[in-house]
C-alpha cells in the first residue's frame, strides 16, 4: 500500500452520476480489500453545498476519494492518500486547501477523452473545409445546388501543415488522424522532447489511439516564453490545434500578435481548433483576426466565458463554429476515468509510481 495504509481501502465516489454497478464489482472482486462507497451529487459549481451532502464519517474513513470538484478540507479527510480527478485538468480543484497546503496525491483522468475529441476536432475541420453548413441547408430547403456555389471549392488537407499546440494524450490522437489524412504534423510542447524516452506518452492511452512512442510529428518544439511560441507559429501552418491545459502561464497564450505571427501579418490565413480553455485565447482579439481575414475561420468547443453570451459576436460569424464544450462526452467516458483508476490501483498495490499525477508545481 501507498504511504504504510491501512489494510483496506475505503474508496469514496462523489460524482454526478449514479453507481456504475458493473464497473465498481469489477474493482472490488479484483481489489477484494476494497470498499466503495458512492454519494451522487448534482453538477454543480457550488462545491461548498455539495460537501456538504457526504456525512463526515464517509470523508472520515476516505482513502481514496474520486469526483470532478468536490473536494474536502483537509482536516475532514485525515485518511485521505489519493485524489482522482474525472477531468483531463484540474484547474477546478486549484483554489482549495487540500491542493495548496497538502501533499496528498492527485490524478486525473487525461488520455480519456483523444478518440472522442479528436473525432469532433476533424468534424468540425471537415464541416468548415468542405462547407457543409451551406450543404445541409440545401437538404433541409430541398434545393440540389449549383456548380458555382462555395462548397465545389474544397481544398483538401493533403500535403497541409497542422501545429498541435499541446501535444498530450489528445494531440496525439488529433496527430495521429492528420498524419492519417496526408498531412505534416508538427508538435509544441511545454518542455523540450529532444530524446526518443521524452517524446514517448507515459500516461494512460485508449488502446489503438494516440501517439505512444512520439513518432508522428515532422517537427518539435517546446518553451512557454512568447519568443518560443512565435518560432511554433512562423511554421507556415494551415491549421492550429489549442489542446494545452490552462495555467497562468497560457492564459491568453494567443492573441492579437500571435495570430499575425501564425497568419504571416493574414498572408496565409490560418485555420484555429480550440478544444482546451476558453481563456487561452484572447477572444476579442480572436474575433478581429476572424472578421478581419486574418484567420480563415476556427472552431471553438470552450469560450470565454462559458456559457457564451447571447450578444457575443462569435455566433453569427459565418466562418466560425461553436458547440457547448461538448467535445468530450461520449457513452464510453465513465468506463475510461474508471480504467485509469483501475491502473493506478494496480500500481499503488504493488508500490510503483502513479500515472497521470499532477505535479503542483507546473499546474497540471
Amino acid at each position: 500500500m501507498m504511504g504504510g495504509g491501512p489494510a483496506k481501502d475505503t474508496l469514496l465516489a462523489v460524482l454526478p452520476f449514479p453507481e456504475p454497478k458493473d464497473i465498481t464489482e469489477h474493482l472490488t472482486q479484483k481489489f477484494p480489500g476494497l470498499d466503495i462507497k458512492w454519494v451522487e451529487v448534482t453538477f454543480s459549481n457550488d462545491t461548498q453545498e455539495l460537501r456538504k451532502r457526504v456525512l463526515k464519517e464517509l470523508w472520515h474513513s476516505a482513502t481514496i476519494l474520486i469526483t470532478f470538484n468536490v473536494i474536502p478540507e483537509p482536516d475532514e479527510v485525515p485518511n485521505l492518500e489519493l485524489i482522482h480527478l474525472v477531468s483531463a485538468g484540474s484547474n477546478q480543484v486549484q483554489n482549495t486547501d487540500i491542493y495548496k497546503d497538502t501533499k496528498i496525491t492527485i490524478t486525473t483522468s487525461s488520455g480519456i477523452h483523444g478518440p472522442q475529441i479528436a473525432e469532433w476536432v476533424w468534424l468540425t475541420a471537415l464541416v468548415h473545409s468542405h462547407s457543409y453548413n451551406q450543404l445541409y441547408e440545401l437538404q433541409k430547403s430541398r434545393v440540389w445546388g449549383s456548380k458555382g456555389a462555395e462548397y465545389n471549392n474544397v481544398r483538401d488537407w493533403v500535403g497541409r501543415r497542422i501545429g498541435v499546440l499541446g501535444y498530450g494524450s489528445i494531440g496525439r490522437q488529433v496527430g495521429k488522424v492528420a498524419r492519417a489524412m496526408g498531412m505534416e504534423v508538427v508538435a509544441f510542447t511545454a518542455t523540450p522532447k529532444d530524446t526518443p524516452e521524452k517524446k514517448k506518452d507515459h500516461g494512460f492511452i485508449v488502446p489503438g489511439t494516440g501517439d505512444p512512442e512520439g513518432e508522428v510529428p515532422v517537427e518539435w518544439f517546446s518553451g512557454l516564453e512568447k519568443e518560443n511560441l512565435h518560432n511554433f507559429l512562423k511554421q507556415d501552418l494551415d491549421w492550429l490545434v489549442v489542446s494545452v491545459p490552462l495555467t497562468e502561464q497560457t492564459r491568453h497564450f494567443l492573441s492579437k500578435e500571435e495570430f499575425k505571427v501564425l497568419s504571416h501579418d493574414g498572408k496565409r490565413p490560418a485555420f484555429v481548433t480550440n478544444i482546451a480553455r476558453g481563456p487561452i485565447i484572447d477572444q476579442p482579439a480572436l474575433i478581429e483576426a476572424l472578421k478581419d481575414g486574418t484567420l480563415s475561420g476556427a472552431a471553438l468547443d470552450v469560450t470565454d466565458p462559458e456559457p457564451l453570451p447571447e450578444d457575443s459576436e462569435l455566433w453569427a460569424l459565418k466562418n466560425v463554429i461553436v458547440t457547448p464544450h461538448v467535445s468530450g462526452n461520449g457513452v464510453a467516458y465513465t468506463e475510461r476515468t474508471f480504467k485509469v483508476l483501475e491502473q493506478n490501483l494496480e500500481h499503488r498495490e504493488r508500490g510503483e509510481p502513479l500515472i497521470n499525477v499532477v505535479r503542483r508545481s507546473r499546474g497540471y
